[in-house]
């Protein structure tokens, strides 16, 4: 429905001639209008490597997990076309190209994501089945017509060798408006005969998949489409199969029982349906924590809320990897913008030799830092005086603390993956089936303190301190449960002989033994060989948790790697645009901070902006507003702060002004949603906004 405007307007704007300004470098923004730099152009360099690296990381992740995927998808349409020939007299083969090759493609929920998937799938079967790749979606196809007429254009558009276009003899469709599917086979007959098989700049498995390219026909999203748009394209394009090749590739969000519900099975029939289904977007979240934030391999690192605010977006909002990935670099960016100390967020080479050259200021700067302060505070009274005092002394203690952070985060992730391997499969998953659980827990706080660790472990403390055996301990038990079962097989043998020896006694002997036994198992259970050296892994377990799991705020110079700016994260993520508008309007000083737009609550100040005094006005008023009265009491506002000259202006003027301000404001309040025009009353809108707030 076509939106009706109050007033409509046009705005004219000269160009300007004048040579423009330079702009501000952007690593003059990290400076915050600082007079020193503090290494702002250094962190700025630092932010575009790490970010690199970590863009390049995702990228390849991503081919990684497409590549299975795509390599079935490619198979499948190689082999669905394989048999197309166009000579072809088999009287079965004739039967099957009735059918149109369909693959469902099952790509989840997180529809923002699915842009970057049919890229991808794109390029691949443009480099491995066919350059005929043409991608529809359903608001660009209404009906059968502009169905047709997108897929035209889009097929023109194609790597279609340029010396075949210029042939009189290749006929293209001209006019859109007469596209069918009778003049895309011809054409596709005329460019296939004519274009050259070897297509220079394209890659190829076989160059018999070029001798007669498939049409392959992306619908991104099938669940939208037009249920007689479907129908009637396929129904006409099975009939001319054998002579316009086409592969379908259905992209679904939902399931794959959209199929059956859009298509009858009339129609449904004439479709060869093989489902594909991608990697889940919780797996795929779960691999990109894996590459990028549960490694050694980037030294940035997030702390516990800002990363439970990107799970939670992710969880409840939108699903979107992309997104998710978005917000990970805001918050690299964020944290080299507004942390000096983010100059020796890098590599440990780097980083020790930058803390070198770091100034006073930057010194100081270590000397502010919380988690510093507290380890100053638990060392020597001369130790003290030395980091507070010594720059050279600092110089070499951060290097020291630092290259420690290092190898806690080394050894962090080793066992954090070995505790959530010992903990993922039990009941109820107390410490959380995904990884990403166990780690946000453990960034919080210390894990083996909570209820939930206690329930799932049961351990007690142990003396083991040092974790360079680890591996050894680890091999020595895994032999150890192996000799377990040798041992348990001696034991079946010999109880089979007491058995036996049993069966000779009478039963009076029996039932004594038998309560004999229940009587000292009762008083004085022995553990089993396997329960004892399962208490022995445990309690391994459990003193590598304590000593290696401690939270990161427990660590000196943390800052320097953790990202902690969740509220303003917050804010540029979750944004509250509703209340964000009700602000501005409802307290202009907040934004535009002029002392003379400050007033009492309930107030309305006579020399804000117009937009304001209506809106305030507004939410005095019932669901429908009479437009006269609105326009009274702006007008009887608006008059308090005029002071213009009576001979200047005559009061008809003056009113008509007034009255094409009101007209502005009340089409601005209409553009964003607030009011509606109604039928109910003459001269009355609807109100859209409830309360005032």
């Amino acid at each position: 429905m076509a939106t009706s405007s109050v007033s409509k307007g046009c705005f004219v704007f000269k160009p300007n001639f004048k040579k423009r300004k330079t702009s501000v470098p952007i690593d003059e923004y990290f400076n915050k209008g600082k007079n020193e730099s503090e290494d702002s152009k250094l962190r700025f360099e630092t932010y575009q490597l790490v970010w690199q690296q970590m863009k390049s990381e995702t990228e390849r992740l991503q081919e990684e997990l497409n590549k299975n995927l795509f390599d079935s998808l490619i198979e499948f349409l190689q082999k669905s076309h394989s048999g197309f020939q166009k000579n072809s007299r088999d009287w079965g083969y004739q039967i099957k190209l009735r059918e149109i090759p369909t693959a469902a493609l099952v790509l989840g929920v997180n529809v923002t994501d699915h842009d970057l998937t049919f890229r991808s799938l794109t390029e691949a079967l443009q480099n491995n089945v066919t350059p005929y790749v043409v991608s529809l979606q359903a608001r660009e196809c209404p009906d059968v017509k502009h169905f047709l007429q997108k897929l035209v254009s889009q097929l023109m558009d194609c790597c279609i060798d340029v010396e075949s276009k210029e042939e009189e003899n290749v006929q293209i469709p001209q006019k859109m408006t007469h596209c069918s599917v009778d003049s895309l086979s011809s054409w596709y007959m005329n460019v296939t005969q004519k274009t050259d098989p070897k297509m220079p700049g394209k890659k190829r498995t076989s160059s018999s998949q070029w001798q007669s390219p498939p049409v392959v026909l992306i619908l991104k999203d099938m669940e939208s489409f037009t249920t007689k748009v479907l129908q009637d394209f396929i129904i006409i394009s099975s009939q001319h199969l054998h002579e316009f090749p086409l592969i379908l590739i259905f992209g679904i969000a939902t399931s794959p029982i959209i199929i059956h519900r859009l298509l009858p099975h009339a129609v449904s029939s004439l479709l060869c349906i093989e489902l594909f289904q991608s990697l889940s977007c919780k797996e795929h979240l779960t691999t990109v924590l894996d590459k990028l934030l549960l490694t050694t391999q980037f030294p940035f690192k997030l702390s516990e809320k800002v990363l439970q605010i990107l799970i939670n977006i992710f969880l409840y909002h939108d699903f979107s990897i992309q997104n998710f990935i978005k917000g990970l670099q805001l918050s690299l960016l964020e944290h080299f913008c507004s942390q000096p100390l983010s100059v020796l967020c890098c590599n440990l080479p780097e980083a020790k030799r930058r803390i070198n050259f770091l100034s006073d200021n930057q010194c100081e700067n270590i000397r502010r830092l919380p988690s510093f302060r507290r380890y100053v505070e638990k060392q020597a009274a001369e130790k003290q005086v030395a980091l507070l005092t010594n720059e050279r002394f600092l110089k070499e203690e951060t290097q020291s603390l630092l290259e420690n952070l290092h190898v806690y985060h080394t050894n962090y992730f080793l066992v954090l993956r070995c505790l959530h391997q010992f903990t993922s499969s039990l009941p109820k998953c107390p410490l959380g089936r995904q990884i990403r659980e166990l780690y946000c827990t453990c960034l919080e706080k210390n894990i083996w303190e909570s209820e939930e660790y206690a329930s799932a472990l049961q351990l007690l403390r142990s003396s083991e301190k040092q974790l360079g055996n680890t591996a050894k301990r680890i091999e020595g038990f895994l032999a150890q449960f192996q000799s377990l079962d040798a041992q348990a097989n001696e034991e079946e043998d010999t109880s089979g002989s007491q058995s036996k020896g049993l069966q000779k006694t009478d039963l009076y002997h029996l039932q004594k033994a038998l309560l004999e036994m229940k009587e000292l198992r009762r008083t004085s259970k022995k553990p089993t060989k396997f329960e004892v050296l399962r208490e022995k892994v445990v309690d391994f377990i459990d003193s590598l948790v304590r000593e290696h799991l401690q939270p990161p705020e427990t660590q000196p110079l943390h800052e320097a790697l953790y990202c902690s700016a969740a509220h303003t994260l917050r804010e540029r993520l979750n944004a509250a645009p509703r209340m964000a508008l009700h602000t501005a309007l409802n307290n202009p000083y907040y934004y535009l901070k002029n002392e003379a737009l400050k007033s009492e609550e309930g107030c309305i100040p006579n020399v804000a902006p117009d937009i304001c005094i209506a809106y305030k006005l507004h939410l005095e008023c019932s669901r429908l507003i009479n437009l006269v009265d609105w326009s009274e009491a702006f007008a009887t506002v608006v008059t308090a702060a005029e002071q213009m000259d009576a001979n200047s202006i005559t009061s008809e003027e003056r009113n008509e002004i007034i009255h094409a301000r009101f007209i502005r404001a009340v089409s601005e309040l209409q553009l964003l949603g607030f009011i509606k025009p109604t039928k109910q009353k003459t001269d009355h809108v609807a109100r859209l906004t409830w309360g005032g707030c």
